[in-house]
């Protein structure tokens, strides 16, 4: 039987195993290639959802959401939406009812890209919701996959500029993982808990 933990100690995440996206990604920067990316997707039975903002270093409003990201299990498009904007390909896919799309913090996410353009969310699922249901406290996905996988996520890109006239490789593959690792924390969550698992309270550095 799985053993996961209800709180995982951040300073023990730092020695797993490093996790990346594999696979293809494609940066988005017109709204042509934006339609052809969303028919795409539109095609897949499941995609891992999330968005990026260029920090704010004083106090005041945040910058608008510069960057959505939408993952299969080997593709991920970067769409930057500080240059195109929500177009209406994209308002149809994060309103869809049919397509399934898991996020984390899904609320916040939202929030920001409603303040580019308003839509109604269509069929989302937020881990959080999935982790906090079986236990977990620590919600954030970095201790998220550490807790299920034994693996670490990289949050080194977080505070980089994400309004940059081009992005860097580290910040392609690290947006991407974040997308993509959704998936895969959503699916790996829904099988532990149907095939059943302990949960101790806290895995700790002197545990």
């Amino acid at each position: 039987m799985r053993r996961l933990y209800s709180s995982f100690d951040k300073s023990l995440i730092s020695g797993l195993p490093r996790v990346l996206f594999g696979g293809r990604i494609e940066v988005i920067q017109s709204v042509e290639t934006a339609k052809r990316a969303v028919d795409f997707l539109m095609r897949q039975p499941i995609l891992g959802f999330d968005t990026e903002t260029r920090p704010s270093f004083r106090k005041g409003p945040m910058h608008p959401v510069a960057l959505l990201q939408v993952s299969t299990d080997d593709i991920c498009f970067l769409f930057r939406l500080h240059m195109i904007d929500l177009p209406n390909c994209l308002l149809t896919l994060l309103s869809d009812r049919r397509l399934l799309k898991v996020g984390l913090s899904l609320h916040d996410d939202f929030l920001r890209l409603t303040q580019r353009r308003s839509f109604k969310p269509g069929t989302f699922v937020d881990v959080q919701d999935v982790a906090r249901e079986m236990g977990i406290i620590d919600q954030s996905l970095r201790r998220l996959y550490a807790n299920v996988f034994g693996q670490c996520i990289s949050k080194s890109q977080q505070l980089s500029n994400w309004e940059a006239d081009v992005l860097t490789d580290a910040q392609k593959r690290y947006a991407a993982s974040d997308a993509w690792a959704c998936i895969q924390l959503y699916r790996e969550l829904l099988r532990i808990k149907a095939e059943g698992y302990e949960l101790e309270d806290t895995l700790a550095c002197n545990s």
